[in-house]
């Protein structure tokens, strides 16, 4: 029989002292779970944390010679193939600052574009947005007019064409006109009318004499001279001396650009995308005539819809220099341009360049030579 004192409870002192030590151990597994649960958690978000490759590569290119680079590497598997189990997936623009738009939105990840979108889109984001990580052309940009203009005083009053507001030539025919005393302004007025067109619509502007003239990227430079008979007003690379780029005669015209946040995510994935780069390049600079020829021209028949004459291609690719090198020491001059042309402000580009992975993949490749930055930014 259990007696009952006043004030004590009627459960047994020892079931008590039971439930106690029981209570006390369901505590301490708690807090061990919790600790472990805590540890678990931590090493799945550092784990989820960890840059990994990425299952989809969007890639944005033109459907231009000066593309080059991206024609053969998605025609000829280059890029694929460097990417592995990443997949690749493409969209063709017409110009660099709709390709921005879509980088920024996320509609792609990386994309062959002129330099000035790039600059541009670095500037506005304060240096969040975009990275240049590799140089694809140099070159191939004329302003091509009717046969009677014979010179810059010709063309008061005229109207010309670029490709798109703030884009690579459309800043170099503002700046250009600039230097020869003429006034333009990014709405159309001015001493002479700019309007940005799109390339085809500008050869048919053109051959219907709508149009007195376009500074135009390869091949629509050399479709207007071959095929509307424009004549050469002025070859760009004839304003550049070399002074800033070390290459007389080479000024930027494409380079490979990604997505900031992307390229923190995968930075694997981005070198593989170098590394399917570097060899279009090299493919371009060492095939034959002919074949290359042939498999830009198939490249540009699925991704503009038409293959281009031989006489156009031939002449294009004459005016064109492929090279991994984005000329970095030009950019400061090419923000210029665009700051007294009205289409971007002026702003510090250090940081705009990421060219660390570039020079992984070409020591790999067996080169000496580093690429350099010209201190706006890594390499």
């Amino acid at each position: 029989m259990t007696r009952i004192v006043a004030g004590e409870s009627a459960v047994p002192k020892r079931k008590r002292a039971i439930e106690a030590a029981l209570a006390i151990g369901l505590v301490l597994l708690i807090a061990v779970g919790a600790v472990v649960a805590s540890t678990v958690s931590r090493k799945t978000e550092a784990q989820a944390a960890e840059p990994a490759p990425a299952a989809e590569l969007k890639l944005g290119y033109f459907g231009n010679v000066t593309h080059a680079p991206a024609l053969v590497g998605i025609k000829e598997g280059f890029l694929a193939e460097a990417l592995g189990n990443t997949a690749l997936s493409t969209e063709t623009f017409n110009a660099g600052p709709a390709a921005i738009e879509a980088l920024n939105a996320g509609a792609i990840d990386a994309a062959y574009i002129g330099p000035n979108p790039a600059i541009n889109s670095f500037v506005k984001s304060q240096g969040e947005s975009v990275r240049i990580i590799a140089g694809a052309a140099a070159g191939g940009a004329q302003l091509v007019v009717k046969p009677e203009i014979n010179s810059a005083a010709n063309l008061k009053g005229k109207t010309l064409a670029s490709p798109q507001l703030g884009g690579t030539q459309d800043v170099a025919l503002r700046a250009w006109l600039a230097d020869q005393g003429y006034k333009t302004n990014v709405d159309g007025s001015g001493d002479v009318a700019i309007n940005p067109t799109e390339n085809a619509q500008s050869l048919k502007l053109f051959q219907d004499g709508k149009l007195d003239g376009a500074w135009l990227p390869e091949p629509w430079a050399s479709r207007l001279v071959l095929q509307a008979g424009a004549k050469v007003l002025v070859d760009e690379k004839d304003l550049w001396d070399g002074a800033v780029t070390g290459k007389p005669g080479e000024f930027p015209t494409t380079v490979l650009i990604v997505n900031q946040k992307f390229a923190a995510d995968h930075p694997e994935t981005v070198k593989a995308l170098l590394a399917g780069h570097a060899k279009s390049v090299a493919w371009l600079n060492q095939a034959p005539a002919g074949e290359k020829a042939a498999v830009i021209n198939a490249a540009l028949q699925e991704s503009a819809g038409a293959a281009l004459a031989d006489d156009v291609l031939a002449r294009s690719l004459a005016n064109i220099t492929f090279t991994l090198d984005p000329l970095a020491g030009g950019y400061p001059r090419l923000l210029q341009d665009g700051v007294e042309a009205g289409t971007t402000r002026q702003a510090d580009l250090n940081g705009l360049f990421d060219l660390r992975s570039l020079n992984e993949v070409t020591a790999g490749a067996g080169s000496t030579d580093r690429i350099s930055a010209a201190g706006l930014g890594q390499d």
